[in-house]
C-alpha cells in the first residue's frame, strides 16, 4: 500500500495520540517537533493524516486495553495513513500490537528517536505485518535526549522537560522497568540550556519530568542528584517557576525539600507515590520505606511549608491486601495532610514477581476500596482548596480558556486550579489574583487590581 498523499507531495499531516504519563506527553511533543521541523503539520480534528502516531502506556491492563483501542481508532479514523506504534505497551508487547490489522511499524522505547524519519518515508508499506523497530531497552545508554520543542503544538503553558528515564527499582508489580530500562540522566547542563530555552520561547515555568525522577544524576560521571541540580538552577534563576513531577518518598530527600521551601523560584507542590499503608504490603510491594517514614516525611514538608500541595498515589487490591491492610493506607491517608490522590487498582502485568503472588483480591472488593480511597482524595481536595479562599495567590494563566466556563484558567505554584473572568492578553502571564469562591471542586478568582 501506498500513502498517496505523501508520495505526491500534496499533504503532509501528521496526528500523535498520547497515552499514559508526563514522559510520554514530553516526548510526543519532541516527535511532533521533529516532524514540524520538515513543514509537516499537526491534523486538526476534522482533517485526515498522513501518519497517525500512537504513543502507548502499559502499566495497567486497562492501560493496554485503551492503547489497543487508541490504535485501532488510529486506523478507522485515517484509512489511508501509516500507522505508527510506539511507547511502553509497543516495547513490552509488540506481538500483541503486530496482531492488529493496518498497523505499519511497531517502534521500541530506544528507536522513538528515528520515529520522525519513519513517518516521514515514502514508498511500498509492508502488506502482510508491521515491521517491528524494538532492541533491548535493558542495554540502552546512555539517555536519549529527543529534540525539545521550541514552541508546544498542544500550546501547553507549563512544558514538560524529560531529564530522566527508566528505573531500576523493579518494584514487584511494576512493569515499567521493563519497559524503559535502566536508570539514566540527561546532563546537568543541557538541563540549564534547555530551560533556558523554554524561557526563551516565552514560558514561565517548566515541569520536570523522569519516569524515576528522584534517581536524577546517579549514573552520571561525575555523579550528581537531584537537590545539587535544584541548586543550579536556583543559582542560573533561568525561568519564573520550576515544579517537579512525581518523586519517590524515599528520594525526596531533606535537602530537595530545604531547596524547593527556600525559594519562590521552585513550586511547593509534591507528587509522592505511597502505594500502600500497610507495612507488610510495603514489604510484599518491593517499597523501601515504611509507613512511619511516610507519615514522617509528609508531616516534616507540611511543618516546612504549610501551603504546599501534596499528592499521593495509592495502589489498591494488591496480593494478600486484607481488610486490615486496606484499613491502615486509608487511615494513614485520612490523617495526613495531603492534597489530592490518585487511586489505582492493582493490575497483574506479565512478566512481573507480583504475577505469581497468591491471594488475589476480588475485583469487587478492590472496585469498592478505590470508590472508598476516591472519596475520601475528593474530600482532601476541597478541604485544601477551601483554605485558600480569602488568599491572593500568584496564577500562571494557561493559554486556552475553560471549556466548560469559557473563563481564563491558571495554576498556582501549589497547584490550585483557578479560573477567572478576564481578557485573553493575560494569556501565558503570571497574575496576582484573589481567590474569592469555591462552587463544586472548582475555584473562583479576582485579579488583584480589579478588586
Amino acid at each position: 500500500m501506498k500513502i498517496s498523499n505523501i508520495e505526491q507531495g500534496i499533504l503532509k499531516r501528521f496526528k500523535i495520540t498520547t497515552l499514559g504519563c508526563k514522559v510520554n506527553q514530553a516526548e510526543s511533543e519532541a516527535i511532533a517537533q521533529d516532524l514540524m521541523s520538515a513543514d509537516w503539520t499537526a491534523a486538526s480534528d476534522s482533517e485526515k493524516a498522513d501518519v497517525c502516531i500512537v504513543n502507548t502506556c502499559t502499566v495497567t491492563q486497562k492501560a493496554s486495553m485503551q492503547s489497543r483501542q487508541a490504535v485501532r481508532r488510529a486506523i478507522r479514523n485515517h484509512p489511508q495513513a501509516r500507522i505508527v506504534v510506539t511507547g511502553c505497551y509497543a516495547q513490552t508487547s509488540p506481538e500483541d500490537i503486530r496482531s492488529i490489522d493496518g498497523v505499519h511499524y511497531i517502534v521500541g522505547q530506544g528507536e522513538k528517536h528515528d520515529i520522525g524519519h519513519i513517518a516521514r518515508a515514502s514508498g511500498e508499506e509492508p502488506s502482510d505485518s508491521a515491521v517491528c523497530i524494538c532492541g533491548d531497552i535493558s542495554q540502552q545508554r546512555p539517555f536519549e535526549s529527543l529534540s525539545m520543542p521550541a514552541v508546544f503544538t498542544n500550546s501547553r503553558t507549563r512544558p514538560f522537560l524529560k531529564i530522566q528515564d527508566g528505573c531500576d527499582a523493579f518494584c514487584t508489580y511494576c512493569i515499567v522497568p521493563y519497559a524503559r530500562g535502566r536508570s539514566r540522566s540527561m546532563p546537568l547542563e543541557n538541563i540549564l540550556h534547555r530551560i533556558e530555552q523554554l524561557a526563551g520561547a516565552g514560558y514561565h515555568e517548566v515541569v520536570l519530568t523522569g519516569i524515576h525522577l528522584g534517581a536524577y544524576g546517579h549514573d552520571l560521571t561525575p555523579g550528581t542528584h537531584l537537590a545539587q541540580l535544584l541548586k543550579r538552577i536556583q543559582a542560573a534563576g533561568p525561568i519564573d517557576r520550576v515544579r517537579l513531577s512525581s518523586i519517590e518518598p524515599f528520594e525526596l530527600t531533606p535537602d530537595v525539600i530545604d531547596r524547593v521551601a527556600g525559594s519562590e523560584m521552585f513550586c511547593r507542590h509534591f507528587h509522592i507515590p505511597l502505594q500502600s499503608g500497610d507495612d507488610g504490603i510495603l514489604k510484599k510491594m518491593g517499597r523501601p520505606y515504611s509507613r512511619r517514614d511516610f507519615e514522617n516525611l509528609i508531616n516534616n514538608i507540611h511543618r516546612r511549608m504549610p501551603d504546599a500541595a501534596i499528592g499521593v498515589d495509592t495502589l489498591i487490591g494488591f496480593p494478600g491486601e486484607g481488610d486490615a491492610a486496606f484499613d491502615h493506607t486509608y487511615d494513614l491517608i485520612a490523617a495526613l495532610p495531603i492534597s489530592y490522590l490518585h487511586v489505582f487498582p492493582f493490575s497483574v502485568r506479565p512478566g512481573t514477581a507480583a504475577e505469581k503472588f497468591a491471594n488475589k483480591i476480588e475485583p469487587g472488593v478492590a472496585k469498592k476500596r478505590c470508590e472508598r480511597m476516591r472519596k475520601l482524595g475528593n474530600e482532601k481536595r476541597i478541604h485544601f482548596y477551601r483554605q485558600f479562599i480569602g488568599r491572593t495567590r500568584k496564577i500562571l494563566v494557561e493559554s486556552r480558556r475553560d471549556t466548560a466556563s469559557g473563563l481564563l484558567k491558571g495554576t498556582t505554584s501549589n497547584y490550585l486550579p483557578v479560573l477567572m473572568d478576564a481578557g485573553d492578553e493575560l494569556k501565558n502571564s503570571i497574575v496576582d489574583a484573589k481567590i474569592e469562591k469555591l462552587e463544586g471542586n472548582k475555584l473562583f478568582g479576582v485579579l488583584h487590581n480589579q478588586r
